[in-house]
């Protein structure tokens, strides 16, 4: 691909969106975000002296995956103002008033004006760049200046386009990083065959944002109501299948057990589905009163997952009956919880080393995870080896944090003042 049809391709799905926005509410606020966004951009930071660091993120995956080290720089360096972007309203919409950042944006659209104007207002010292959310025009730009792009938690597959006969562009892109920090050696490996040697293998930084979590957790006062004297499932964001999977579910386990239903879209049409599935059962968080009797809660309400983990017997994580796959296994299996998923997770090497260590199961029917759940109940050796592997697995692999920051104060990419 040459940069010129990338950037058709760019202005396309531009296009695109806007016409999609008529209907749908996603791309609605995707585009509304984005109008004036460079003079927005211009105006919040035109009294700002301090060096300024540049995290950008894909959505609120990503996010969570930078979050540690966004944070530890912010602690180590209180110096820098951190201007932290995002390409999805999802991850923005979440956000946008957090806290551990000093400017929260959506990233405007790649392209070379808007790239050049971008960053030529943000004035980054240093680019941090999460995953595999590259953009040509930005990283061009960014090299051209000489300003360090790191990427980091990146994991690289052999049926990516940089591999492939095509990918040239996408090749190029990795080579304008100054340094890439992945999460496993075939990754190191796969970059190594297309000639990018700047790759440190550090791990990836979700381990150290969900033990630090699990650290400052604090009891959540309808939960432990709800929950006393139950035995419980907690499923995390969830999607239609996945709730099609643990309406059936229900109907068969006994009595004691409940269910805490977290879904990964909490839009009003979406929650009144699953109250249709779950009819007569269940009773939503935010209109909860001393329903103990409810068979299922279902929370209307973000940022509670990873401490209702913490309340679970055994986790549910959803997404992965989802071509896309399954969700964060890490903020359930930190608690000391066997994890259970559906079969979609090839491509997950955090779900692939949870089932091998025995601390998660893959389940594709409502039958088989009925019978895995009283197994568990009937085996307490079973099942407390599964709690002490998911947690132990965690804890392995947390540090990808400190190496990263280690790298970039010997490389001297971040100053004391």
């Amino acid at each position: 691909m040459s940069s010129a049809i990338y950037w058709l391709a760019i202005r396309f799905y531009g296009l695109a969106a806007h016409v999609v926005s008529v209907f749908d509410p996603k791309a609605k606020l995707f585009v509304k975000g984005r109008q004036g966004l460079l003079a927005h951009i211009k105006y919040a930071l035109i009294n700002e002296r301090r060096p300024r660091i540049w995290m950008h993120c894909a959505s609120l995956g990503e996010f969570e995956q930078g979050r540690p080290l966004l944070e530890e720089m912010r602690r180590r360096y209180p110096h820098y103002a951190f201007v932290l972007t995002f390409f999805s309203p999802s991850g923005y919409e979440a956000r946008k008033t957090y806290s551990g950042a000093d400017y929260v944006f959506y990233l405007p659209l790649d392209g070379p004006n808007n790239a050049t104007q971008f960053i030529k207002t943000v004035q980054p010292h240093l680019a941090l760049f999460v995953k595999y959310e590259l953009w040509y025009f930005y990283l061009s730009r960014l090299a051209a200046q000489n300003i360090p792009a790191i990427l980091i938690s990146a994991i690289f597959r052999e049926d990516q386009p940089f591999f492939k006969w095509y990918g040239r562009l996408h090749r190029r892109m990795l080579h304008s990083f100054s340094h890439i920090f992945v999460q496993n050696e075939e990754s190191v490996q796969m970059l190594g065959k297309a000639g990018v040697t700047n790759v440190t293998r550090a791990g990836d930084t979700r381990f150290d944002r969900v033990v630090e979590a699990s650290q400052a957790n604090t009891p959540i006062a309808i939960a432990q109501a709800y929950c006393k004297g139950a035995k419980m499932l907690v499923a995390g964001s969830t999607w239609p299948d996945d709730e099609d999977f643990l309406q059936k579910l229900m109907q068969i386990l006994p009595a004691q057990w409940k269910l805490i239903l977290v879904p990964h879209e909490i839009d009003e049409s979406h929650i009144h589905d699953i109250e249709t599935k779950f009819e007569g059962l269940c009773v939503k968080w935010s209109t909860w009163h001393d329903h103990s009797s409810a068979r299922v809660l279902i929370v209307d309400k973000i940022g509670l997952l990873l401490q209702l983990y913490s309340y679970a017997d055994v986790a549910w994580v959803g997404g992965a009956f989802n071509r896309d796959g399954v969700h964060n296994v890490l903020e359930a299996a930190i608690w000391g919880r066997p994890v259970a998923f559906g079969p979609v997770y090839d491509k997950f090497l955090e779900a692939k080393e949870l089932i091998a260590v025995g601390g998660g199961v893959t389940i594709d029917t409502p039958e088989a995870f009925k019978h895995q759940l009283l197994n568990w109940k009937k085996d307490q050796y079973s099942y407390a080896y599964a709690c002490k592997a998911a947690r132990d697995y965690v804890l392995s692999k947390a540090g990808a944090t400190k190496a990263i920051i280690g790298h970039l104060e010997a490389k001297k990419l971040l100053s004391v003042s």
